[in-house]
């Protein structure tokens, strides 16, 4: 193994240096090739121009861009050279920005365009260190001149390329002997997160964090040379970027596409990927864009492929029980499902099959011809898309980590996925069960909260001890916040996050994401969060679908004013009071204190940035504030 992520890309450079590394788009929206060859060619030319700049090793250098070709070409130049970057994308506030650059004192920041750098200008009192911004864009005269006001030295991507090369000819394997000096141990990034919890802390990340994850993922995860992944996630987030390392060290090909329905489905349709990963709303949104269609098209079509959907789930849910593809915590017992369940499966079969040929078989075209699976990282995976995409024969597979273990802690194999777990721990990473109150090991099968060791872990938070000491145990142990169980074979079952625990006025703690969960399943329901700390009982903020709604409402006659009518007449409360019970009751695996008794309608959808954080996690320490009126509303005394 090599002992940096540059050093990773000179050996697959050395070996694949024709094979596709990226594949960005141009001005008129065509995909054009970087070969391996070139992207590490560019990564010493943007290093060197970077030493040009008196930038040092072990310097953090700021680096404000979303994903494309150059945000990973600029992040192999600044680790080349043994600089650490500090990343964080577009959608980043004047404060976030503030908060991360002035805590680095960088010096040296990197962005996207003219618009960042005009953000990054106007809080320069508060960056004292701040001395050189670069754009991957052309920058714009007026930010030209504001930053000749405040003394700031401008570069351009392309500029500082043709500068390092230039510089690497008159300094012959400078560049390359400060690669060869990095070590596994190095810094390789300080990646801010917040997550859900409103603290801002700098995960300190090296080079082996990164590296260690890279034994064994390309075992799980499987890619030939020439391989293409579609990437649609923010590459800041520590989640995408090791992604993107799983797929370059097998020489596969990474393709910056959006998380956009019609521009992703389209540049699937161009490179037909043999990956997607993606966090499980870009999952959820191409199961609803599914189940649309077919609404639309409506009748016998709609029939059919409601029906073959139903013999498919009930098919599979046999077939992993026969076949020990479920996650299980006693000993298991195959023969049993297999008196119990050979004639109803066998009987099933042909009807799947005729369901592929009529049905299945085209969804999956919509993928590409050369898709082989989907990896769902960065939140919870729903248990209803797993069982759907499973049954129609579309591999999904979950990983689990976090931005503190650089983050893969655990992700099924594409090969021999089993259902209703996370995967076991990777090669070099330990899991153990504790117990949430003394810490107490817990056996498999018991249920507490997790804890991590191994070389993912951090460093710790930056210029932060104290907030490293509270995750770490003395033994070395990180706790990760989360609460599971492990299975009879290591398999990792989420089951909800100790800060997200709602704890009721009688005692009683409720984990609301399951909850959440079941309530995306309605097709009236496109986000939820559930409520209840200190209450009596739970409630629910629910964001309606507002097309299913208003087709609902035409299918019925309901006559209406505005949409904010429509959801406060009596029809549209009594169908969301019946979807919300008919989906979380005893019957559905709830317990009866885990029934949601009112909820309040919004109508604003969750944005990354108000409610939700980077990876699209619903940040609730925020709601409290944003929909005091409405969650006051649920719990008002009647």
């Amino acid at each position: 193994m090599e002992q940096t992520v540059p050093k990773m890309l000179r050996k697959v450079a050395a070996e694949h240096s024709e094979v596709a590394a990226q594949m960005g788009k141009n001005k008129q929206g065509e995909f054009e090739p970087v070969t391996y060859r070139e992207l590490y060619d560019i990564a010493l030319n943007f290093g060197a121009a970077l030493i040009s700049l008196n930038v040092k090793r072990g310097e953090p250098v700021g680096l404000i861009s979303d994903n494309r070709k150059e945000w990973l070409q600029a992040d192999m130049g600044i680790m080349a050279i043994g600089a650490v970057d500090v990343p964080r994308g577009c959608d980043a506030t004047i404060s976030d920005l503030e908060a991360i650059l002035s805590i680095t004192e960088c010096k040296y920041t990197i962005t996207e365009n003219s618009s960042q750098i005009k953000k990054i200008l106007s809080i320069k009192e508060k960056l004292p260190a701040l001395q050189t911004l670069i754009s991957f864009d052309e920058i714009t005269a007026e930010v030209q001149e504001e930053a000749k006001k405040q003394n700031v030295e401008l570069h351009t991507f392309a500029e500082l390329l043709k500068t390092g090369r230039a510089f690497r000819n008159e300094n012959p394997n400078l560049v390359e002997n400060e690669l060869e000096k990095g070590s596994w141990d190095d810094l390789a990034c300080i990646i801010f997160t917040s997550g859900t919890t409103g603290t801002p802390k700098g995960v300190q990340l090296s080079h082996g964090n990164f590296l260690t994850q890279l034994d064994e993922i390309p075992e799980r995860i499987m890619l030939n040379p020439g391989d293409t992944a579609v990437l649609v996630l923010p590459v800041w987030h520590v989640f995408e970027r090791e992604v993107e390392y799983v797929i370059m060290i097998q020489a596969a090909t990474l393709c910056y596409s959006k998380p956009i329905g019609s521009i992703l489905l389209a540049d699937i349709a161009k490179v037909n990927p043999a990956i997607l990963p993606a966090v499980p709303r870009v999952f959820e949104a191409v199961y609803d864009g599914i189940q649309r269609k077919m609404r639309k098209t409506g009748g016998l079509v709609y029939a059919l492929f409601n029906f073959f959907v139903k013999v498919a789930i009930l098919h599979s849910r046999m077939h992993r029980k026969m076949f020990n593809q479920d996650v299980c915590f006693t000993r298991y017992y195959t023969i049993f499902w297999w008196i119990l369940f050979l004639i109803p499966w066998s009987l099933l079969w042909p009807l799947k099959l005729l369901g592929n040929i009529i049905v299945f078989k085209k969804i999956r075209a919509m993928l590409g011809k050369n898709f082989r699976s989907g990896v769902a990282g960065g939140g919870a995976y729903p248990k209803y898309l797993d069982e759907f995409f499973w049954a129609i024969g579309v591999k999904i597979v979950e990983g689990y980590g976090l931005t503190e273990t650089a983050p893969i802690i655990s992700v099924r194999p594409i090969a021999a996925p089993v259902f209703g777990n996370v995967g076991s721990p990777i090669r070099g990473v330990k899991c153990r069960i504790v117990s949430p109150e003394d810490g107490f090991v817990l056996k498999r099968g018991q249920f507490g909260a997790i804890q991590i060791k191994g070389g993912t872990v951090m460093k710790g938070y930056y210029k932060r001890p104290d907030l490293t000491e509270k995750v770490m145990t003395v033994d070395g142990w990180f706790d990760t916040g989360d609460l599971g169980i492990l299975s009879v074979h290591d398999e990792i079952v989420i089951k909800g996050r100790k800060k997200d625990t709602i704890v009721l006025l009688g005692g009683e703690n409720v984990e609301p994401v399951p909850i959440e969960s079941k309530l995306a399943e309605s097709r009236f329901i496109k986000s939820s969060v559930v409520v209840g700390q200190d209450q009596r009982y739970l409630g629910a903020l629910i964001l309606p679908d507002e097309e299913e709604i208003k087709a609902y409402a035409s299918e019925n006659g309901l006559q209406y004013e505005s949409y904010d009518s429509l959801l406060a007449s009596e029809e549209i409360q009594k169908l969301f009071d019946s979807e919300i019970n008919t989906l979380v009751n005893p019957r559905t695996g709830f317990k009866m204190f885990e029934r949601v008794n009112k909820f309040a309608l919004i109508t604003k959808p969750f944005e990354v940035g108000v409610e939700l954080s980077a990876k699209q996690e619903i940040m609730r320490y925020r709601l409290a504030e944003i929909y005091k009126t409405e969650i006051e509303s649920i719990f008002k005394a009647e």
